[in-house]
């Protein structure tokens, strides 16, 4: 799919690394241009179990960006999430 040029794929399945060996598979609910991780959730608040899950994600999934974003609060809660194994790199 794509909109406004952006490339994404939604539900897409992803294989899951744990020291360079596939371990498995997992689906993200969005993926941007092969390097976004989109993770969506609509509960009342963020909290730091979901960052954890949003951070484990990036890394099993060996993508350099994430977003979680959340749907169910009062307004928007976004986070943007750099997978330090990227970070590290420069």
């Amino acid at each position: 799919m794509s909109d406004v040029g952006l490339d994404y794929r939604r539900e897409q399945e992803m294989p899951v690394f744990y020291k360079n060996h596939g371990i498995g598979t997992r689906r993200v609910d969005f993926l941007v241009e092969d390097v976004i991780l989109v993770e969506l959730k609509v509960i009342i608040k963020l909290e730091d179990v979901h960052l954890a899950q949003a951070i484990n994600y990036l890394e099993a999934f060996d993508l350099e960006i994430g977003l979680l974003l959340n749907f169910g609060a009062k307004s928007l809660q976004k986070k943007r999430i750099i997978n330090r194994r990227f970070r590290n790199r420069e």
